[in-house]
């Protein structure tokens, strides 16, 4: 899962909206360098990576993909499934996604302590729009090349567009069957969290 779905899934508490971005910004043990609801929220964001890493649907989805491309097969499927959320979003929410993402925008810009690389990108994330926008599908080839600025082969995900074009309507259904397994696992982990 990529922002737009973490944030979904992690409570609408300011603080569980922060940690569920940390999880993608801080590595390693948490040792009390946040609030306590920050860094449950940053488990709960690990949690949620782990139950999608391994579960079968998701396994399913991925060898949708060509094998030369399995190795970063997950980060697409990632990315997409977030296209899939904010383009179903009625479907999955109560709220508008605009509504969902002006509350987001506002918790980070009030956050004076943003951990590493989301400092730098929160400003651009919140003036471009960037969990709204992954309604359009052509936003997906814009997401696609930031990240593959970050890989030590920043040609890996050239591929992704294309196999996404040609699997749109399977991972969509992919992505049907297994969100709603994934928010019910979310809910309980927030609950006994409580």
């Amino acid at each position: 899962m990529n922002y737009l779905a973490h944030l979904h899934l992690g409570g609408q508490l300011p603080a569980q909206l922060l940690g569920s971005l940390y999880g993608d910004f801080v590595k390693g043990r948490l040792q009390g360098q946040f609030s306590p609801p920050i860094e449950a929220a940053i488990q709960l964001h690990r949690s949620i990576d782990r139950f999608t890493d391994s579960h079968p649907l998701v396994g399913e989805a991925l060898s949708r993909f060509s094998l030369t491309r399995r190795r970063y097969a997950g980060i697409v499927l990632d990315v997409f499934f977030d296209h899939c959320l904010a383009r179903d979003w009625a479907q999955y929410a109560d709220q508008p996604l605009e509504q969902f993402t002006s509350q987001v925008y506002r918790v980070l810009a009030a956050e004076p302590q943003l951990p590493g690389r989301l400092a730098q990108i929160a400003p651009y994330m919140a003036a471009d729009d960037w969990l709204g926008s992954y309604r359009e599908f052509a936003v997906m080839e814009q997401v696609l090349r930031g990240i593959s600025r970050r890989l030590t082969d920043p040609e890996a995900l050239g591929f992704a567009m294309h196999e996404l074009r040609e699997l749109y309507e399977p991972l969509s259904e992919d992505f049907r069957l297994f969100y709603p397994e994934l928010q019910r696992f979310a809910q309980i982990q927030l609950i006994t969290e409580i």
